[in-house]
């Protein structure tokens, strides 16, 4: 007999809860840089909330809606539904629930990110269906994970300022280049079953230089983030780690050599985003 414990311990890997850690920092740096500080534990606690269930509620409606292209992939067919460890409704379900959660804490956050929320689910939803018809689906990611930061900030302000959409940028770019990193392990299976990415349509190669390009950008946009918070030398320090991350990103995934791709994907990319995030918090510290 399966325990709640048990259950909750099915669902959190089958929305891969860890990698909340992608975009969460970015959202405590949006919101840290719009309060100049810490804005108080409601706040913390619902853009936690905010964060955490959009996610899960994407990840829970993704894994729903790819079931029959994961059943056919090798390297996703043990996956919880194509398994039958969890079932269909229950996704969906989760992802209701989620949704009711985000709902309730966007209406506590103010009158922006309650009028905003509708979008941010029309996102969420439709981004398993844009690699059925498009390569840039990786960029439809980045615009869903990036509003995470934005988010952030206007829960702070209930507004929008250049820094916020600056924020939002950074993500954009980390996430299509990581995205089209974590694709070139599907290159072959893309390329015989019709799923659009950047790697089925230009290649491997190309694609990641395609990922170099998106993260040089990135690196650039967390520089004018410091100018446009005014940021302390705390924040372009995590800056500079951040780019020697990116650079050993790229060195341990090659075009002929994709064996350290997951390596690259979340190691690296979790380390990344705590060092934003530390970047943030000392700044605003110090100041």
């Amino acid at each position: 007999m399966t325990t709640p414990f048990g259950k909750l311990k099915t669902y959190l890997e089958f929305v891969k809860f860890e990698h909340t850690i992608f975009a969460l920092p970015f959202a405590y740096a949006g919101m840290l840089f719009a309060a100049n500080g810490f804005p108080g534990w409601e706040k913390f606690i619902l853009i936690t909330l905010a964060m955490a269930s959009a996610r899960t509620s994407a990840m829970a409606l993704n894994r729903v809606i790819d079931a029959a292209i994961d059943a056919r992939n090798p390297r996703t067919a043990m996956r919880h539904v194509p398994r039958g460890i969890v079932k269909p409704l229950e996704g969906v379900l989760l992802a209701i629930v989620s949704l009711v959660i985000l709902t309730f804490a966007a209406a506590r956050l103010g009158s922006l990110p309650l009028t905003l929320l509708p979008i941010a689910v029309i996102f969420l939803v439709l981004y398993p269906y844009t690699k059925r018809f498009t390569w840039l689906c990786h960029l439809w990611l980045g615009i869903t994970d990036g509003a995470a930061a934005v988010g952030g900030w206007i829960a702070v302000t209930n507004s929008f300022s250049p820094a916020a959409w600056l924020l939002w940028l950074v993500v954009i770019f980390w996430m299509i280049g990581l995205d089209v990193i974590y694709a070139t392990q599907d290159f072959e299976f893309d390329k015989r079953n019709g799923v659009f990415s950047i790697p089925q349509r230009f290649g491997i190669p190309a694609s990641l230089e395609v990922a170099k390009v998106c993260h040089a950008i990135m690196w650039v946009l967390l520089i004018a983030v410091g100018f446009a918070v005014n940021a302390t030398y705390p924040y372009y320090i995590a800056t500079a780690i951040m780019g020697g991350i990116l650079f050993y990103e790229h060195r341990i995934v090659k075009a002929d050599d994709l064996a350290r791709v997951n390596e690259a994907f979340f190691n690296a990319n979790s380390w990344l985003a705590l060092t934003m995030l530390a970047g943030v918090i000392i700044d605003v510290w110090i100041r």
